[in-house]
């Protein structure tokens, strides 16, 4: 872990910390959601070349199917005329 990260990640725990009312015995919690924010700030240079891929993917034609005919309505049959009782 080089030293550089390792002082972001504890201002960032110690933010935290702070944020929560400084309780005591959440230490690690602190830390672990720290780092994971300071790794998570280099992410997203990684995650542009999958949206690329799926941008792409997406681009591509897709085989074209049958086309099915348009459902025609059968026309309404007449009403009957009521019986004379």
């Amino acid at each position: 872990m080089t030293d550089d990260r390792q002082e972001r990640i504890r201002r960032r725990a110690h933010e935290i910390w702070e944020q929560a009312g400084r309780p005591e015995g959440a230490h690690m919690e602190h830390w672990d959601r720290a780092a994971a924010e300071i790794d998570a700030e280099k992410k997203p240079k990684d995650k542009a070349a999958p949206k690329k891929a799926a941008a792409a993917k997406a681009a591509k034609p897709k085989a074209a199917k049958a086309e099915k005919p348009a459902k025609v309505d059968k026309p309404a049959k007449a009403a009957k005329p009521k019986a004379k009782a």
